[in-house]
C-alpha cells in the first residue's frame, strides 16, 4: 500500500479495508450464509457497535476486557466499549430485549475490533458470523449448532478435509472437583491445562500434595484425544473421578456417534483436556480445521447461564466465524462481479429505458462519461449498446 513519508495513510497493524473484488465477494458470501441459517430457523439481529463498558462486559464478557478498545462518551461521561465479540450482545438481546419462552434461534454478522489479534489469526478487525441457540440445554441443541456450522463449511465451501475438535470442558471441572483441589491449583491447573503445556503440568503436580492416584489422573489428560476410541481410555483411567465426569465422556460419545453417522466425510478428534474458554464455557466444546495444514476457521460450545447477568438465566450454546476467514480458505466463493455493458455519454430517451430495462433485469450497465480515457474494457465491460435502426442494441466487446 503506498502511504505518505509521515505515515498518514497507511493503516494500524492488524486493520484492513477491503477493495471492490474481494468486497463483492465478501457480500456474496454473507447473502449466501444469512440465507442458509434463514432456512434453518435463525433471525438475523444487528448489535451496536459500541455500548457502555459495564453492559459490554457483563457476566461472561469479562473474559474479553483485554481485547476491548475503550473510550469515554462524550455525551454521558461514561466508559464505553468497541464490542470484541458479538456473542454477549446477542445472549443480552436474549434475555432482556426479547424475553421469549421456549427455543430462540439467532444470527448476527458483523465487524468487531479487538486489541489484539484475534481467536482466528489475522487482523485485528474480523467480521464475526455466527449462530446461538438459546433455551434447549439437551444434546439435540449442540448437535444443531454444530451441524449449521458444518453446513456453513459446505456452502461457502472450504477446503478439504474438515476435522471437527471436540471436548468437554465437564471433564476437567469434575476431576478437579472429586480431587478436592484449593482454588489456587485448580485455577492454576485450568490456565496450564488451556495453554497445552505439558511440561506445565507435570511440574505443577510434582510440587502439588496430590495422591498418586489423582496426579495419574491429571496427568493422562495430556495424552487422552485422538479419535472416538479415546473415550473407552478414558473410561478406564478416569473411572474413580466420579459419575459427572462418566456423563460428560457418554455425551461426548453419543455426539460423535451422531456426526460420524450423518458426516462420514468429516474428522472427528476428540481432546478430552480441552479448556478453551473455560471461564465461559459450560459443557460441549468444538473447533473446526480446515485443510491438510489444519488451520482453525471456527469455533463454539455450549455456555449455559450466560443470560443470568442480564436478569434471565438460559441454556445457550452457538458458534462463530470470521467471514475474512472463510473466504480465504474457500475454493468457490463465488464470483466477484460479472461482466457489464456499456452504454455511450448520449442524452437520449431510448437509450434512457433500454438502460433502465437491462439494470432492472440485473445486469451491470457503466455510463461512459464524456472525455474519459479509461475505455470500457478496462472498466470491466465485455459488452456495449450500440445504435443501430433507431434502436439500442447489445454487441460484444
Amino acid at each position: 500500500m503506498t502511504f505518505a513519508r509521515d505515515g498518514r495513510w497507511r493503516l494500524p497493524d492488524g486493520i484492513e479495508e477491503v477493495l471492490p473484488d474481494a468486497a463483492w465477494q465478501l457480500e456474496h458470501l454473507r447473502y449466501r450464509l444469512l440465507g442458509l441459517y434463514a432456512r434453518w430457523g435463525y433471525d438475523l439481529v444487528i448489535p451496536p457497535l459500541i455500548e457502555y463498558l459495564d453492559s459490554l462486559l457483563i457476566g461472561a464478557g469479562h473474559d474479553l476486557e483485554l481485547d476491548t478498545f475503550k473510550l469515554t462518551d462524550q455525551v454521558s461521561g461514561r466508559m464505553m466499549g468497541v464490542r470484541a465479540d458479538m456473542t454477549p450482545q446477542v445472549a443480552r438481546i436474549d434475555a432482556h430485549r426479547l424475553g421469549r419462552d421456549g427455543p430462540v434461534r439467532l444470527c448476527y454478522l458483523g465487524a468487531v475490533l479487538h486489541t489484539r489479534p484475534g481467536p482466528f489469526g489475522g487482523g485485528r478487525s474480523p467480521l464475526q458470523l455466527g449462530a446461538e441457540l438459546y433455551g434447549h440445554g439437551g444434546i439435540e441443541a449442540d448437535l444443531e449448532v454444530t451441524e449449521l456450522m458444518l453446513a456453513t463449511l459446505t456452502e461457502v465451501p472450504v477446503a478439504e478435509p474438515v476435522t471437527v475438535d471436540l471436548g468437554h470442558v465437564g471433564i476437567v471441572q469434575a476431576l478437579a472437583a472429586a480431587c478436592d483441589l484449593d482454588p489456587q491449583l485448580r485455577e492454576s491447573l485450568y490456565e496450564i491445562l488451556e495453554r497445552k503445556s505439558i511440561p506445565e503440568l507435570e511440574t505443577a503436580l510434582a510440587e502439588s500434595s496430590l495422591s498418586a492416584e489423582h496426579a495419574h489422573m491429571w496427568r493422562a489428560l495430556g495424552d487422552l484425544q485422538g479419535d472416538r476410541g479415546v473415550l473407552g481410555r478414558a473410561r478406564d483411567v478416569l473411572a474413580s473421578a466420579g459419575t459427572e465426569v462418566a456423563d460428560a465422556l457418554d455425551y461426548l460419545d453419543r455426539i460423535g456417534q451422531r456426526l460420524e453417522a450423518r458426516h462420514p466425510a468429516v474428522r472427528l478428534h476428540f481432546d478430552l483436556a480441552e479448556m478453551r474458554g473455560y471461564r465461559y464455557h459450560t459443557g460441549l466444546v468444538f473447533a473446526v480445521y480446515v485443510g491438510e495444514g489444519g488451520a482453525e476457521i471456527a469455533r463454539g460450545g455450549r455456555y449455559d447461564g450466560i443470560g443470568a447477568a442480564f436478569g434471565r438465566a438460559r441454556p445457550a450454546t452457538g458458534f462463530s466465524t470470521d467471514l475474512r476467514r472463510l473466504a480465504e480458505y474457500a475454493t468457490d466463493a463465488g464470483s466477484a462481479t460479472v461482466g457489464a455493458i456499456a452504454a455511450p455519454a448520449v442524452d437520449d430517451a431510448v437509450l434512457a429505458r433500454r438502460i433502465h430495462e437491462l439494470r432492472s433485469t440485473g445486469e451491470r450497465v457503466i455510463v461512459m462519461l464524456p472525455e474519459q480515457t479509461v475505455d470500457a474494457a478496462d472498466m470491466g465491460c465485455d459488452r456495449q449498446l450500440v445504435a443501430i435502426d433507431n434502436d439500442w442494441k447489445l454487441e460484444e466487446i
